[in-house]
């Protein structure tokens, strides 16, 4: 992986302090590229977790709920995984895992964007009541990887009637074991996976929702069998990709969209291009 600045600041940050980082940047700035040398060469024992199934393989790990057996139901601080409040949850690990947890140094969180506050307090919760019960995430160090403007927290309405009591957002820097710690953001800044400047920019004002008219007249003047506009449910998202990825098309931006109501079954559009 090509050194810069930022990249070599995240890694000094990882390996000689115990901080939490979150490590963000666009599509192709090579957080993933980072994560995979991070794995060959730490020395410390980490385990790597991400939000859904293929983030999860994308990122060389497991999900979070299947690695910490969280219920998909939502988590109340200070009470129960319930949609009423009413039933509780007990953990229940063998022993290997309860030693994978308390000799772990590193818990890498891929695909951030994605996982709602509440989700990131259970994980608190579980790190708490197997190592130190008086420290946020029970003094395990976070890394943090993610791009803020892709991929949103998936929350239904009836869900966030419950969470908005103790979150001002579903994002996960809304989680209240976070605000108790300090936590340092790099943003990778340096693009390896386009070489095309014009291009370039374009994917970037798609991705910041910058779609002027100098915008869509630059998309319309694209041969459209190079070109591939989809807007999708995240459930989706990612099976539509794979799809148009077996005519030769690859991502290269994804974004939630806020221009719907959140009943809408678009929630997130995505922009493919053919590889020549």
């Amino acid at each position: 992986m090509e050194q810069n600045p930022e990249s070599a600041l995240a890694w000094q940050f990882i390996e000689s302090t115990g901080t939490h980082l979150f490590l963000t940047g666009k599509a192709g700035t090579g957080k993933t590229t980072f994560l995979r040398k991070l794995k060959q060469e730490s020395p410390k024992r980490m385990v790597v977790v991400a939000p859904t199934g293929i983030a999860a393989i994308n990122a060389g790990g497991v999900t979070i709920h299947s690695f910490f057996q969280i219920p998909f139901a939502p988590y109340v601080p200070e009470s129960s995984f319930s949609t009423n409040g009413k039933a509780s949850y007990r953990f229940r690990f063998g022993k290997e895992k309860i030693n994978i947890i308390r000799s772990m140094d590193l818990l890498v969180i891929d695909e951030i964007s994605m996982v709602r506050a509440d989700l990131l307090d259970a994980v608190d919760e579980m790190l708490r009541r197997y190592r130190d019960p008086y420290k946020p995430f029970g003094g395990v160090q976070l890394l943090m990887i993610g791009d803020l403007q892709q991929l949103a927290p998936v929350v239904k309405d009836e869900e966030w009637q419950m969470l908005s009591k103790y979150y001002d957002t579903p994002y996960f820097f809304s989680s209240r074991a976070l605000k108790q710690t300090e936590y340092c953001t790099i943003e990778l800044k340096t693009v390896y996976r386009q070489n095309d400047g014009d291009f370039l920019e374009l994917l970037n004002r798609i991705r910041e929702n910058h779609c002027d008219p100098q915008v869509l007249e630059a998309i319309a003047k694209m041969s459209p069998q190079k070109l591939v506009y989809i807007s999708c449910n995240s459930a989706t998202l990612a099976r539509d990709c794979k799809q148009l990825a077996q005519l030769g098309y690859r991502l290269k931006t994804a974004a939630p969209v806020d221009l719907f109501p959140r009943t809408t079954h678009v929630e997130c559009a995505a922009l493919l291009l053919r590889e020549e």
